[in-house]
């Protein structure tokens, strides 16, 4: 195998592949529902006594508009910026969303959505679960938000996009563990979170998950429903395992699709992450590679295939390829294709990239364009901002450097995938503002049953982590996929499809943990 193959036939295909790619009631609360809502956030999910909701926040109207270019209403409320001493400081704004129930005769309720990340926006989700599950659409009104310190919501900003491509896509490889290369990464961090501190100290604090469930409960209360159903993934399962917990009486049926574990604390679940998406790169996208070599003439089995992107990628860091002005690092590499293995159905993307990237004087213009496009910016600054608040702010983390250079070093050594990265990631929460945020205990006691989605090779949510958030929520059902694809629902699996469709609208739950087989192709 060479670095430099005669290319074949994919390369019109690819073009296509990668240009796809890139082209990537209403009125108050009742009496009744606001005087129950009282009572429930009286106490957080971690027990700490909070200050009653005021009135001006309780009695407001959400003034439904339609969103600009959809079919959903979009509407903002207002929240105190601290639930726990809401007149110490400005408001912040909350931006929510919702589709009406297509059949007001078959109606049964609210269907509250929120986005993974943390840092996803959550207000365009409804039209997209209405459109494909019909039988939810009919049966509720589907509602969503972006949560505090994200997109139309008031944000929480950190540093500009050129100092983020630096971190995350530079031109020293997040492999090197030099002296020097460690050096700038905790020099980056801390230049990172002191931008965080200039442009929103006074925010940060309050950019968490404990904060976040308290909005969800006032936007509970503004639609007038005594009672929400759930659903959630990836992230979201935190935020809904979180606001379980603290109004047990306010949840009815709950599904939490491709978990993080949310009885633990961010930084044991994010520091197993390298070993799951280098499970899913060995054991799903490697031999796939190898069955199609073909088309993509990367390898015929998943050694030579692993030897083929090794070789690119030291290409890479010895020369970094210019496209278009987008200076391809092997950190630009590295995140294009633990991006694409979320799902199986990217494989292909990144399989033409890499072919792309051996021949890139091959390929046509457009192709170019919409490669540079797609690569210039390994992480976004709006993402990252809010990421790093919750994920930092959330629960407490290690502020040993040595520490961190320790275990990076072996997270490198044994899964270098995303193990490259965690010292950027960690070395950001070491140096975070100390969080004040308290520690939520979820035990699923006084819930009704929770059904739990997780895939066995997900790559970001790793079963190894769903199984101790099942085991620790008592009364849950955990529905096992074959396959390794992130996000269970709304992904083409009849299976799976019909146990959460068959949940949210009869009730109905496996006796006890099932499972499917991974979806069709």
């Amino acid at each position: 195998m060479h670095l430099f193959k005669r290319p074949g036939r994919w390369l019109a295909a690819a073009a296509c592949t990668l240009l796809a790619a890139a082209a990537l009631p209403t009125g108050p609360a009742s009496a009744a529902g606001a005087a129950g809502a009282a009572t429930a956030a009286g106490r957080s999910a971690a027990g700490p006594a909070i200050a009653p909701v005021p009135d001006r926040y309780r009695r407001q109207q959400l003034d439904w508009q339609p969103c600009a270019g959809g079919s959903l209403e979009c509407a903002s409320m207002s929240v105190p910026r601290d639930w726990y001493h809401p007149d110490s400081g400005p408001d912040l704004t909350i931006a929510v969303s919702r589709h009406r129930a297509a059949d007001p005769a078959k109606r049964r309720g609210v269907l509250m959505m929120a986005a993974g990340g943390p840092g996803a926006s959550g207000l365009p989700r409804p039209a997209r679960l209405a459109s494909y599950s019909p039988k939810l659409a009919a049966a509720y009104d589907i509602v969503s938000f972006d949560q505090r310190g994200v997109g139309a919501s008031t944000k929480v900003v950190c540093s500009d996009q050129d100092e983020v491509d630096a971190m995350f896509g530079g031109a020293t490889d997040l492999r090197d563990r030099s002296a020097a290369a460690v050096r700038q990464t905790f020099d980056r961090a801390r230049e990172f979170v002191r931008d965080c501190e200039r442009a929103s100290g006074a925010l940060l604090p309050y950019i968490t998950t404990d904060q976040a469930v308290h909005d969800m409960d006032l936007y509970r209360e503004l639609l007038g429903a005594e009672q929400i159903s759930y659903y959630g993934p990836s992230y979201a399962t935190f935020l809904g395992a979180y606001y379980a917990t603290g109004f047990p009486r306010r949840v009815e049926r709950i599904v939490l699709d491709s978990n993080i574990d949310f009885t633990g604390d961010w930084q044991s679940f994010l520091t197993g992450q390298p070993m799951s998406f280098q499970r899913r790169f060995e054991q799903d996208f490697l031999p796939w590679l190898a069955a199609n070599d073909a088309t993509y003439h990367q390898g015929r089995t998943p050694e030579e295939a692993k030897a083929s992107y090794e070789r690119l990628r030291a290409a890479l860091r010895d020369r970094p390829l210019d496209v278009e002005g987008t200076l391809v690092t092997p950190n630009h590499l590295d995140t294009a294709a633990t991006n694409a293995l979320y799902n199986e159905k990217q494989f292909a993307d990144l399989a033409a990239l890499l072919g792309f990237l051996e021949h890139p004087e091959q390929a046509p213009a457009q192709t170019r364009k919409a490669v540079a496009d797609t690569l210039r910016h390994p992480m976004s600054a709006e993402f990252v901002a809010d990421f790093f608040s919750v994920t930092c702010g959330d629960t407490p983390w290690n502020r040993d450097g040595r520490y961190w250079v320790r275990e990076s070093a072996e997270a490198t050594r044994a899964h270098p995938l995303a193990g490259a990265r965690e010292l950027t990631y960690a070395s950001v929460c070491a140096n975070w503002p100390r969080s004040k945020a308290p520690r939520v205990k979820v035990t699923g006691e006084g819930l009704p049953p929770v059904l739990m989605l997780n895939s066995k090779n997900d790559p970001a949510t790793y079963y190894e982590a769903a199984v101790r958030a099942h085991r620790g929520l008592a009364g849950s059902r955990l529905v096992t996929v074959e396959g390794g694809d992130h996000g269970q629902f709304q992904n083409g699996n009849a299976c799976v499809d019909a146990y959460v469709e068959d949940y949210l609208l009869d009730g109905a739950l496996p006796a006890g943990d099932s499972g499917c087989p991974a979806p069709r192709r």
